[in-house]
């Protein structure tokens, strides 16, 4: 992997009525968590991350947008391939965690029991682990179904959801 210099997002996120600017001109650091940005299952953990994420540290990207296709390209990852979810746990570094590896990172990240719950997925081993995570990518929109624009439930997350 190689790394990068600064990646400066400058944005208006609009979900349905409501659209707050997007403005992180700063070189970007701390945690990133990339998704499919096409996934309803995929919207509402980004919607549980960031509602569970008190420090507001982590920023959330879709893998389609401008921030997510930098950060691929940054990182040497496949700029297409949207079934799985890529963490970065200081983007300036660009270290990259893929699929549960990233679920345990986001969980050490976030606030209440949810440290616990990735200390305990992180004893299971990554194949075991990863091949839950590759059933559900692969029938995820037959289960969860698209996304359901609703807009942001809290305007304070627009400075963590990148463009």
């Amino acid at each position: 992997m190689r790394g990068g210099g600064k990646v400066r997002c400058v944005a208006l996120w609009e979900w349905g009525d409501l659209s707050w600017p997007v403005n992180n001109e700063a070189e970007m650091n701390g945690p990133v968590l990339l998704f499919d940005g096409e996934c309803g299952l995929c919207q509402a953990l980004m919607g549980f991350v960031l509602r569970r994420d008190r420090s507001g540290r982590i920023k959330v990207a879709a893998l389609q947008g401008k921030a997510g296709q930098t950060l691929l390209q940054r990182a040497e990852l496949p700029t297409e391939d949207f079934d799985s979810l890529v963490f970065f746990p200081e983007v300036s570094r660009n270290d990259v965690l893929l699929r549960t590896d990233g679920v345990v990172a986001v969980f050490s990240e976030i606030s209440g029991g949810w440290r616990k719950v990735g200390r305990f997925l992180g004893i299971f081993p990554r194949g075991f682990r990863d091949g839950g995570y590759r059933v559900i990518a692969k029938s995820r929109r037959r289960i969860f179904g698209n996304p359901r624009p609703k807009g942001l439930s809290d305007a304070a997350w627009a400075d963590r959801i990148l463009p």
